[in-house]
């Protein structure tokens, strides 16, 4: 990588390789049905995704790329999102250049302070068990295992699914939209959470105490 190239143009930049494209497209059905997964029908979504080329799929969205620390699209802004509270049935993390655990955390909080209860988060990342990683270049986008995603997932309150499914290639560049039980060696996996609702448990009034005639309280 360039002492000039951030980690998103990287990132930005292998997407649009032969050895990238792939990915996405193998991905382009899962995106659309997990922004279109919310609780309430009409509900809008975001996509923080690595590039923003292509159609954005139906319905009431904003697509970002960037990084933690800059986001850009329609708009230009950083975390915390110039968005209110509990206004998404969506969200789409999608092969982001989160460098550090303190980043990933930070991006998770503000998912889960954007969605709605019961609304969905799905990530897309790279798989690092897969062979297809040595086609990654020199200064590649950022590869993490599942578990790692899930502890975070955690951490922000979400409740993620107990595995990840696998998706896209194993090596030869071509792509594979189809689902599998587990990362194997898929070149990527989706990770999906949720935002749980707390239940509202009512509150028993307690039986007054009988006490006998003459019995002190004290």
């Amino acid at each position: 990588m360039s002492h000039s190239q951030t980690p998103e143009a990287v990132t930005q930049q292998w997407y649009q390789l032969p050895a990238g494209l792939p990915v996405l497209e193998s991905e382009q059905t899962a995106v659309a049905d997990a922004l279109a997964a919310h609780p309430v029908v009409g509900l809008p979504w975001l996509w923080l995704s690595p590039v923003t080329d292509g159609e954005a799929p139906a319905g009431r969205g904003l697509r970002l790329t960037g990084s933690d620390a800059h986001w850009q699209g329609p708009i230009v802004c950083r975390l915390p999102l110039p968005l209110a509270s509990e206004s998404l049935g969506a969200i789409v993390l999608q092969h982001l250049p989160l460098a550090s655990a303190d980043a990933r955390s930070r991006l998770l909080d503000e998912c889960a302070r954007l969605l709605v209860p019961g609304g969905r988060l799905a990530v897309f990342a790279l798989n690092p068990l897969s062979p297809y990683r040595l086609r990654l270049r020199r200064g590649r986008p950022c590869v993490e295992d599942p578990a790692t995603w899930r502890r975070h997932m955690v951490d922000a309150g979400l409740s993620p699914e107990s595995s990840a499914q696998g998706i896209g290639p194993q090596w030869s560049p071509v792509a594979s939209p189809s689902l599998q039980s587990g990362p194997g060696l898929r070149v990527a996996y989706l990770q999906r959470a949720e935002k749980r609702a707390l239940p509202l448990t009512p509150v028993r009034q307690r039986k007054p105490l009988g006490l006998a005639d003459g019995v002190p309280v004290t």
